[in-house]
């Protein structure tokens, strides 16, 4: 391809989409048919389906946790028009992948140049947490796209434009109204900042450019009153508040929390391998120099200041928000905040590194390593490619059931217990019956054993990942605030879960540090039917 065909495509959005997206479609391509995830299945599928069968923008058959409904209309729309499969739905989420990474590419033409445009574009396009949640039936990449689309108009002073997208933002996620709130804030601080302070760190702008950031919040307000009439809460349901908003009020809790948002947004699953270049390049590299048309040498110039601190308001919005808030500390809900991170890293390889290229080739290969590659400590499956082993697991285990057990009462946990009786999940053809507990600890176990008459079978599996004993699996005092703060436990193995509710182990399977298995109950009612069956 010619130089001026690619500059044309570089310039024109629309075909910049379709490039984006068949990219990544083909990448997805073996995941597009996989039974939903975790939180797919337990909360925005069936949101979504409700929307498509009743009509209902809240949902009735999961409790409603006040997520504002765009994202879950967009996906009825696909399945009203195209049919409802896990390929259409995938299909769908990467239409919204693909339109945030275009947001990340003109955001970053926006403030930079094309070449780091295409060089951050690519890094996150790849970035393991990024790739996994393109294709998942979930909202937190889709809230990030319109946020970028909203910082790249903000800072071309396109004041409807500004509205529009952090509006959109905040009707997917009720989070992303942090972003234009974090820039009016510094808008803000501008306007009482000193006339030298000023100058430096902020456009000059006047002070009507703080409206399009405040007035987002107008439209998420009358979602969260139409859901208070609907539902007598505002924000969700009571459990859903209590775990994600007032059991999280604690110093402790909070001080770990920020540690760890500040590891999502700067070192996790090889992210540090791209922060750390661009910190070596700060301390060790003086900015290169290019030669300019009246044959002067002229230093590459930076994002500009305005830009940066632009950029650190909203990343540091979101890392003291969600450490505040938030019961499950996932590293999706930093979207927004990591490609900024990663734009304004690649700027600094672009401007002082000569074979900046080799670097962010060498980032973008780790980053697809960590596809595939577990890290040495806990994470969550939804994170890379882990999610697939997770599905495959489950899918194997319970097809078995209904093919050998399809009259038992199955003893497990979320989210199997709705895989089991939710056939339109994709796992089974139709429902089996299910007795629940909450994980698989020594605790639960036990307490399920003194109720055995109610279940034939039990499905067990790892419900965290666990990468084995580390160093700091030794301190028995992180242990403790684990469990105290962060829902924290150990699930028994398989052989231990069989003999405490005293069964047999009759399927299991494992993929790199995830397990499950099936364990027939001793005396149970299905036995003693093929008893009597053989008498």
């Amino acid at each position: 391809m010619r130089a001026s065909s690619v500059y044309s495509i570089l310039r024109s959005t629309p075909a910049l989409f379709v490039l984006i997206f068949l990219a990544i479609f083909l990448l997805h391509a073996p995941l597009l048919r996989l039974p939903y995830f975790w939180d797919e299945a337990g909360y925005y599928v069936p949101a979504a389906r409700d929307i498509l069968l009743a009509g209902s923008l809240i949902p009735h058959s999961t409790l409603s946790n006040a997520h504002p409904p765009l994202v879950m209309a967009w996906l009825a729309l696909w399945w009203k028009v195209v049919g409802y499969t896990p390929l259409v739905t995938r299909t769908a989420m990467l239409f919204l992948a693909s339109f945030a990474l275009l947001g990340v590419y003109r955001l970053a033409q926006t403030v930079a140049n094309t070449s780091i445009a295409v060089a951050a574009t690519l890094c996150t396009a790849v970035y393991p947490v990024f790739f996994a949640q393109s294709s998942l039936a979930q909202i937190d990449l889709a809230a990030a796209g319109f946020v970028f689309w909203g910082v790249s108009a903000y800072f071309k002073r396109k004041s409807v434009a500004t509205f529009f997208w952090f509006t959109l933002a905040a009707l997917s996620k009720e989070t992303a109204i942090l972003a234009p709130l974090a820039l009016a804030l510094w808008e803000t601080v501008g306007l009482l900042a000193a006339t030298d302070l000023k100058s430096k760190f902020w456009t000059k702008t006047p002070s009507r450019s703080i409206a399009p950031l405040l007035l987002p919040m107008f439209p998420l307000a009358l979602w969260y009153g139409y859901h208070y009439l609907r539902t007598g809460y505002i924000f969700g349901n009571p459990e859903f508040f209590r775990y994600n908003v007032a059991s999280t009020l604690n110093p402790t809790r909070f001080l770990l929390a920020l540690l760890m948002r500040l590891w999502q947004v700067g070192g996790y699953l090889h992210l540090w391998v791209l922060t750390l270049a661009m910190a070596l390049a700060m301390w060790m590299l003086p900015p290169l120099r290019d030669q300019t048309g009246e044959r002067r040498l002229q230093e590459r110039p930076r994002i500009s200041l305005p830009a940066q601190m632009s950029f650190y308001a909203i990343i540091f919005a979101y890392v003291l928000a969600l450490a505040l808030v938030g019961g499950a500390v996932l590293a999706r809900y930093m979207l927004p905040a990591v490609p900024l991170v990663i734009i304004l890293s690649v700027s600094t390889l672009w401007r002082r590194v000569g074979p900046w290229q080799v670097v962010v080739g060498f980032v973008a290969l780790a980053f697809v390593a960590g596809w595939f590659w577990n890290p040495p400590y806990g994470f969550s499956p939804e994170d890379n490619l882990a999610y697939r082993d997770y599905v495959v697991l489950h899918e194997n285990a319970e097809q078995f059931l209904e093919a050998r057990y399809p009259m038992a009462r199955v003893l497990t946990a979320w989210p199997a217990s709705d895989e089991l009786t939710r056939p339109w999940l994709g796992y089974l053809t139709r429902p089996m019956r299910v007795v629940r507990i909450d994980n698989f600890s020594v605790d639960e176990v036990l307490s399920a054993a003194d109720v055995q008459s109610s279940y034939d079978m039990a499905l067990v599996f790892s419900t965290k990942y666990e990468a084995g004993p580390a160093w700091w699996d030794r301190w028995q005092r992180w242990t403790k605030l684990k469990r105290r703060f962060f829902g924290y436990h150990r699930d028994l193995p398989p052989a231990a879960a069989a003999q405490i509710l005293g069964g047999r182990i009759i399927f299991s399977q494992q993929r790199r540090g995830q397990w499950i298995a099936v364990i027939e109950i001793e005396h149970s009612e299905i036995q003693n039917a093929e008893l009597t069956i053989q008498k």
